[in-house]
């Protein structure tokens, strides 16, 4: 690979792995959105209409802990694949796990088994894969912000069509029937990974296994990769027993107690983190380079901290969103008929597909030029247009009516207020998600990429939280949803322009 820090001009051609990349991907995405676009619908269905039978407060609550505990487990998951696994053995892992969890979805018995499954499985998936692509790169290459663009649209590629494949199933033949369609595509996943071994180079090994251009998994590795499988399985369904006495003895936990707790993780959490950085670089390259360290650390962590604001709207659209689009959206087309609400959520992707090919050219055009703009600043943009795309939610939200007496609504937003929303707050994420990743792989030390890769998704966990119980945490305060997404949106966005210097000197080390 050039050496773009020197000025060897670089190709535009990106290596064959990342398309093998961007197709794994593309099938991981299908089955997690697949999954995710009908959960929130089948946890309020009747159980006569094969649904959980939840009422909304305690679906969305549920809906919230599961895509909060998504993007926590990356954290750990990026941990083990940088001491121990490798990110190549942790997306085998990762994916039969999701297979498995998805499986155990069919069925009405085994949804906190599958659900467990499913956040264990991403945890070892969904940091390790991005990484790979960033090792594919030298960490200057121009080509690093494109290449995860291109990234970005394989998941959405995934994520257009299992709205419309599992939704469509779901609501023609059963739930279980998407739940199936979208353990299908996870294995079709792993199968393409598995076929890209002898494409990914040296990507994706052990720091501290000897490896060469031509290394591939061996059968010692596909035997850990099973046993690790079973372990896990094992443990998740331990957990799930235990979940009633878990849950029973932490009402108990005074709240004082809890929040002193998690100040306490949190503490200890960065405090490592920090440790890791400085005495790694100490040991590396002397006190120059751990301070370097630690000041690329620090920006990561105050860069994860303004995507907590991004993703705690745009994470909306599964949860408070698609029962806007259920309940007060006219989604009736003549010809077609009804649309799906479950449909909505295939706008954002095919957008992505749409506009990230050109968003991948303009950046490398950009960032090649002296009108280079810095990864701070394409952030800030992408959390302005969240807002604007939140103004115009509320304003779709203002013109439903209900009936005074019986609260049924009797006049539905025009369905174009959901499409303007979702082209809004694509064209933010395009300016934010992707270049994000492509961040994290390039500024973090190298013995802890896979690490700050969980970092970064934990910012994700946090917010996938939030964004499911907003609407309970701020109802007593009379406060609108949409309209205070407007508000922490915007206020974001201005703050991290204004911190944007600094941040731009402690990438570069200073």
């Amino acid at each position: 690979m050039a050496d773009v820090s020197s000025g060897a001009r670089v190709s535009n051609k990106h290596p064959v792995g990342l398309w093998y990349l961007f197709s794994t991907e593309a099938m991981e995405r299908f089955s997690y959105y697949g999954m995710r676009a009908i959960l929130i619908l089948y946890l309020v269905a009747k159980t006569t209409d094969g649904g959980m039978g939840f009422d909304r407060s305690d679906a969305l609550s549920i809906y919230a802990t599961y895509t909060g505990l998504v993007y926590l487990t990356p954290l750990i998951g990026g941990y083990l694949a940088d001491k121990f696994l490798g990110a190549r053995k942790a997306i085998f892992v990762g994916g039969i796990l999701m297979m498995l969890g998805e499986m155990a979805m069919m069925f009405p018995g085994s949804m906190y088994l599958g659900l467990a499954l499913l956040i264990l499985g991403n945890g070892f998936f969904k940091p390790n894969i991005s990484t790979i692509v960033g090792e594919l790169y030298e960490p200057n290459d121009p080509r690093r912000d494109g290449a995860f663009t291109i990234f970005y649209m394989g998941i959405n590629i995934g994520a257009f069509f299992s709205p419309l494949v599992c939704g469509t199933l779901a609501a023609s033949f059963g739930f279980k029937w998407g739940f199936a369609a979208a353990a299908v595509g996870m294995g079709v996943g792993v199968i393409i990974f598995f076929l890209a071994q002898r494409k990914l180079g040296k990507a994706g090994f052990p720091r501290s296994r000897e490896v060469t251009e031509k290394s591939l998994l061996t059968i010692r590795d596909g035997v850990e990769i099973l046993v690790m499988v079973a372990g896990i399985c094992a443990f998740a369904y331990v957990v799930v027993l235990g979940l009633p006495y878990l849950t029973e003895y932490w009402g108990k936990i005074p709240g004082f107690v809890k929040a002193i707790g998690g100040i306490l993780i949190l503490v200890g959490a960065l405090s490592g983190t920090f440790s890791m950085a400085y005495k790694g670089g100490l040991k590396e390259g002397g006190k120059t380079q751990a301070i370097s360290d630690v000041k690329a650390v620090a920006a990561i962590l105050i860069i994860s901290l303004f995507v907590i604001f991004f993703w705690l709207g745009f994470e909306q659209a599964g949860g408070t969103m698609t029962l806007f689009a259920e309940q007060e959206t006219d989604r009736n087309l003549p010809v077609i008929g009804e649309i799906p609400a479950a449909h909505f959520q295939s706008i954002n992707p095919i957008f992505i597909v749409m506009f990230a090919p050109i968003f991948s050219i303009l950046w490398f055009k950009i960032d090649s030029s002296k009108y280079k703009i810095s990864v701070v600043n394409k952030m800030a943009i992408g959390l302005v247009l969240l807002g604007l795309g939140f103004v115009l939610l509320y304003t779709g939200q203002q013109m439903v009516a209900h009936d005074d007496a019986t609260g049924d609504v009797i006049v539905k937003a025009n369905m174009m207020f959901l499409v303007g929303v979702y082209l809004l707050h694509t064209l933010g994420e395009l300016c934010l998600s992707p270049i994000g990743l492509s961040l994290v792989t390039k500024l973090s030390p190298a013995r802890m990429v896979s690490l700050m890769m969980g970092v970064w998704f934990l910012s994700s966990a946090a917010a996938n939280y939030l964004a499911g119980n907003l609407e309970a945490m701020i109802k007593d305060y009379n406060i609108p949803l949409y309209l205070f997404l407007i508000g922490s949106s915007f206020a974001a966005a201005v703050l991290l322009f204004a911190l944007s210097p600094l941040l731009k000197r402690w990438m570069r080390g200073n």
